[in-house]
């Protein structure tokens, strides 16, 4: 079996095709249902980890060749991509690289916001959809539950995540850049996931003049706004009050947008030219980007932020090189692991085989017994049976001779070592105190 991810993300797709192939909530799992039943045997292990940036399959597959062209055809299919040349986005790793790829994406080295902790409670959600649907299997669940274990490393040793600067915070400097202060502005908060939260977190420390929550479900948008002492809003009074704030943060889990061109000009014109600023923090986007051109409207979306956010990071540079390190060395020890599971199969068939061996000659030994026959020459037969049928194959091989005699004598010496007198005797005890030979005392 081999490891294999693809996908995409911030660094090799805009947003404009990241939301294209987004998947969120239910989406995730029927698009996991669909791909899975697609090609069982040849995905009989998958995973789909889906954010705002990134939209990555992880899959381990008996057929690494077949499996490449298989998950691209399968993304490149989903609605929305007519005129989208998607193979220029992807990447597609394999094995080592898939098994580096995802420690560093669970430590924060891929994000856009460099060390930043989201995405490790992302891919947490993925494997937990995945196991859920019974697909996720020994090869993945152990790439993920190490790539846990090395992120833990990373942000307890390294200073990754210090100092770091999230979109949330990114937000708050860019609309201090357009409104002088934020104590006298009006802010709305669509949607009430993780990001929404943090972003009104952050927002809620310049203490403004309102802080209202709209979302889909009211009793998530009650719960959020109570640790904020915001009011709350229903979507469908969004046409007739987005004119009344000032401020406008996005993340919701919408296929389609939200907030739509005639929506905010009709805003804007309402306001009198007094700036609105915007955040759409959601992918696929929740604000239509045709917003972005209206005069007094200030859009930005999540690839803004982390170019803002990363323009910074030169302080953490001997950071990442630490955390690149401890990376490197735990991909050693996981494909050390992964090496061990490809004998598996080899390991269970040649166990059969002893087993068959052992009861094939226990059975005719049985058979004298019951017939009465010396028990000792019983067991020197029984004995003599097994050696013969194990000794067989490297015997013949031995007697052929050629280049490959050399190579089968050592392996020979480490399969059958010399035993010596008194194990042969079986006579000689071992002194008080002595150990035998697993180093454990007799």
């Amino acid at each position: 079996m081999a490891l294999l991810t693809l996908g995409l993300n911030h660094t090799t797709a805009p947003v404009a095709v990241r939301e294209r192939i987004a998947f969120n909530g239910d989406h995730l799992r029927a698009a996991l249902a669909d791909l899975h039943a697609r090609s069982p045997s040849l995905l009989p292990e998958t995973a789909i980890l889906s954010t705002c940036n990134r939209t990555e399959i992880y899959c381990s597959t008996p057929a690494l060749d077949d499996a490449r062209p298989a998950l691209a055809d399968w993304l490149s299919t989903r609605d929305g991509l007519t005129g989208v040349d998607l193979h220029s986005h992807l990447y597609l790793l394999p094995d080592v690289q898939a098994v580096r790829h995802a420690f560093r994406v669970a430590s924060g080295l891929d994000s856009m916001v460099l060390g930043e902790p989201q995405i490790l409670g992302q891919m947490k959600e993925a494997v937990r959809v995945a196991h859920d649907a019974g697909v996720l299997g020994t090869n993945l669940h152990h790439l993920f539950q190490k790539s846990f274990a090395v992120a833990k490393e990373v942000r307890s040793t390294t200073e990754i995540g210090a100092r770091s600067v999230s979109m949330a915070a990114a937000a708050v400097r860019l609309a201090r850049r357009i409104f002088e202060d934020l104590r006298q502005t009006s802010v709305l908060f669509v949607g009430a996931g993780e990001m929404i939260e943090l972003a009104a977190t952050h927002f809620a420390a310049q203490h403004p003049a309102r802080i209202v929550v709209a979302n889909r479900t009211e009793e998530r948008a009650h719960k959020l706004a109570q640790k904020f002492h915001a009011s709350t809003l229903k979507l469908s009074e969004l046409p007739d009050q987005l004119e009344k704030f000032d401020i406008v943060v996005s993340c919701t889990a919408s296929t389609l947008p939200l907030i739509g061109l005639g929506l905010v000009e009709r805003a804007s014109r309402a306001r009198k030219r007094k700036p609105i600023f915007m955040v759409d923090l959601a992918v696929p986007r929740d604000i239509e980007p045709e917003v972005a051109r209206l005069d007094d409207v200030f859009l930005y979306t999540v690839d803004d932020l982390g170019q803002l956010v990363n323009s910074g990071i030169e302080h953490r540079r001997a950071a990442v090189e630490q955390a690149e390190a401890i990376i490197e060395n735990r991909v050693d020890a996981f494909m050390q692991w992964l090496s061990t599971r490809q004998s598996v199969p080899a390991i269970r068939s040649l166990h059969a085989r002893g087993e068959a061996i052992k009861h094939v000659e226990l059975d005719r030994a049985r058979r004298a017994l019951a017939r009465g026959d010396d028990p000792q020459q019983v067991l020197e037969a029984l004995a003599h049976g097994l050696t013969s049928k194990f000794l067989h194959g490297p015997t013949s091989l031995l007697q052929r001779g050629g280049d490959e005699r050399d190579q089968l004598i050592r392996v020979i010496d480490h399969l059958l070592p010399q035993v010596g007198a008194n194990e042969t005797q079986g006579t000689a005890p071992h002194p008080p105190g002595d150990t035998d030979k697993t180093g454990l005392s007799r």
